[in-house]
């Protein structure tokens, strides 16, 4: 989970902070000698760590944090304010070309995820209305052709190719010519990388920069090699100006020395973060929400956006007014259970809400609600269309509550659960919607807003 232990640790060292009335010098110190740890256990870099701290404490100090009635909660502030100020202080969005075609190359070492990553890329774009191509440029490396084409195939979007005998240099001028004849307008090369950095490499990529000049040099690292990811783009930065950086594997990063160091040093944003192995998983770098997710306070804008893109408004407003009028059954039980995984994996949704701790999340077993849910689905789908749909049908049916449960290879118990928690959620609603009822008639009906 991204930032894990960091997070953790940034958590309780101001959580004692945030427990005083009042705040003093050494209670600011001790608590900063902890967030200092913290980050330099996070494998941040070293000089980043002490001019963070600095600034922080510098703030800190201040009177009017010390005279504050909640000095803890100003603190947490501050460093959320640095945090985000760290890495980037807004998202840094992709610059597109005004006269229609944009080029993005993506740079990097062997292996650390460049041909998946424009694959991801590429989905991203084509979400955004955009018409991308793909170009495999890597001519080196055993099958990369293949596993871009592959790539390409799984998410519907064209791949050019010209084999492993031509030079990048050509291939790249010739995949923009395609794409312009083609109507594409935005082309995506993925180049060849090594398992370090070489002249070779680096010249090649600089005759493509040369021969192409593209609009974003975007480099790949993985965000779990720590400070070797910063030092590897300090070098790429040095040798080719790269206009931003990818993370992947940030959401197997519990350390993210990475995500805090990268754009202090090379002074250059991090404009995405892989998420996750699927090809959706890739997020827009947004430093604020990264920040309060650091710090527990989860990213209810990045929750609002994944719910936008992945649940149908009209069914959601659907099955509300459904469940408000007491028309809910077992039909529409199964649709907001398929509505909610849409929004990816349980850990990764909870990890988003406002309150939640990195430590006590770790500590859920997350997989066993998942579980349940799959029990749940295979305990509706042994239903009839017609006790789907009238839910007191197999409430008041023993024999039919058997059946379901040797169909769905649950028990009787697991059966009446089910129905016992569907009556509650009923219930529920009721009472909801009588408040609701009331509050219209009352004095909240005749505010504007409602």
């Amino acid at each position: 989970m991204a930032f894990e232990g960091l997070g953790s640790k940034l958590q309780d060292a101001l959580k004692k902070l945030k427990g005083k009335g009042k705040l003093n010098e050494k209670d600011i110190k001790e608590a900063m000698r902890e967030v200092k740890l913290a980050l330099l256990e996070a494998d941040v870099n070293y000089k980043v760590v002490k001019k963070f701290v600095s600034a922080v404490s510098e703030k800190c100090v201040g009177k009017e944090v010390l005279e504050s009635l909640t000095p803890g909660q100003q603190v947490i502030k501050i460093v959320n304010d640095e945090l985000t100020m760290l890495m980037g202080n807004s998202e840094s969005k992709i610059n597109y070309d005004d006269k229609g075609l944009t080029v993005i190359m993506l740079v990097g070492l062997q292996g650390a995820g460049k041909t998946t990553m424009a694959g991801k890329l590429a989905l991203h774009l084509r979400k955004k209305n955009k018409k991308p191509l793909l170009v495999a440029g890597d001519i080196y490396r055993p099958a990369a052709i293949k596993q871009l084409q592959t790539v390409g195939r799984q998410i519907d979007v064209p791949v050019f190719a010209m084999g492993d005998k031509v030079s990048p240099v050509d291939i790249a001028k010739a995949a923009i010519e395609h794409a312009k004849n083609d109507g594409l307008n935005v082309v995506i090369l993925d180049t060849a990388g090594r398992l370090h950095i070489d002249e070779d490499l680096m010249q090649e990529l600089k005759d493509i920069k040369a021969s192409v000049d593209p609009n974003e040099i975007l480099l790949v690292v993985d965000a779990m090699a720590g400070q070797d990811a910063v030092n590897v783009a300090d070098s790429f930065n040095s040798l080719l100006d790269i206009s931003g950086v990818i993370l992947t594997k940030l959401d197997g990063d519990t350390r993210g020395g990475a995500a805090l160091s990268i754009r202090e040093v090379t002074g250059k944003p991090i404009k995405f973060a892989g998420m996750g192995e699927k090809m959706n998983d890739l997020e827009v770098f947004h430093p604020d929400r990264m920040a309060s997710r650091i710090l527990g306070m989860g990213d209810v804008m990045s929750l609002i956006e994944k719910a936008q893109a992945a649940i149908d408004e009209k069914e959601a407003l659907e099955l509300g007014n459904r469940m408000m009028n007491q028309e809910f059954n077992y039909e529409d039980f199964k649709d907001a259970m398929a509505q909610m995984k849409k929004l990816g994996p349980l850990g990764k949704v909870l990890e988003m809400m406002p309150g939640v701790n990195s430590k006590e999340l770790k500590g859920l077993d997350l997989s066993q609600s998942e579980k349940e849910m799959k029990k749940t689905e295979a305990i509706i789908n042994s239903m009839t269309i017609k006790e789907r749909k009238n839910p007191n049908i197999i409430s008041s049916s023993a024999s039919r509550r058997k059946r379901v449960a040797q169909g769905s290879g649950t028990s009787i118990q697991d059966v009446n659960k089910l129905i016992k928690s569907f009556e509650q959620m009923k219930k529920m609603m009721k009472q909801m919607n009588g408040m609701q009822k009331k509050a219209k008639k009352g004095f909240m009906g005749k505010l504007p807003f409602m």
